[in-house]
């Protein structure tokens, strides 16, 4: 089977939705991302690759002469000009350690693709809470917030009750023994004392900054 048959892309979900397809590139081989950012540039269409590697990134350079805005952190990239920046910050992407950044760029690189660029608050976690309350003013500038955590994830339920935006828990898969893979991150996020936070699924930067875009458009369109 030709790898034309293989590949079905949904050039119209922006349309639809608002939001382009993503490529998840985890688990698509080099030649088959090729062949994706092909039937793009006979369409003109941009997309936003993420779970990238930096080896896949480059087998896939080596098949084509693509333009990729690469970023080894979030492993994520732009095939071609992504939508035009706005001026105004209006999602502050908080992450509770350093150890957390990847998933929390994931986020910020979803959210500056589609023209939002965000501010990003990092190593607040509840161990040192001072770090949190002395960057409370800079987090209520923003309309929506997403926060990453992984451990005991107990940052999403503080912030709850100390602001009130629309709030997006990232439960990341950092942490030892009984952290199992992020699993009592997501546990303790769910089960979260503060009401209506939104919870993503583990290490799914891409998924909070989704759901922030469409907080965004629904208040946009009030």
């Amino acid at each position: 089977m030709s790898l034309q048959k293989d590949v079905q892309l949904d050039f119209n979900r922006e349309d639809r939705i608002g939001l382009d397809e993503a490529i998840f590139c985890e688990g698509k081989t080099a030649d088959q991302i090729a062949e994706i950012l092909r039937q793009a540039h006979l369409k003109r269409h941009r997309f936003l690759l993420t779970r990238l590697s930096q080896e896949k990134q480059k087998d896939v350079h080596s098949l084509g002469d693509f333009d990729i805005d690469y970023d080894p952190i979030s492993r994520t990239g732009f095939y071609s000009t992504p939508h035009n920046p706005l001026s105004e910050k209006q999602v502050s992407v908080i992450c509770a350690g350093t150890s957390d950044i990847p998933v929390a760029r994931e986020a910020m690189r979803t959210l500056q693709y589609y023209g939002h660029l965000a501010m990003e608050i990092s190593d607040v976690g509840v161990a040192g809470l001072w770090r949190l309350l002395d960057r409370l003013d800079d987090i209520r500038i923003a309309r929506v917030i997403i926060v990453v955590a992984g451990m005991d994830a107990a940052l999403p339920t503080v912030l709850g009750g100390l602001v009130g935006q629309p709030l997006i828990g990232v439960p990341t898969s950092v942490g030892y023994g009984v952290a199992q893979g992020g699993s009592a991150a997501l546990h303790a996020m769910l089960a979260s004392c503060s009401p209506g936070i939104t919870v993503t699924n583990i290490d799914n930067g891409y998924g909070a900054a989704c759901a922030a875009l469409r907080i965004l458009k629904a208040a946009h369109n009030q």
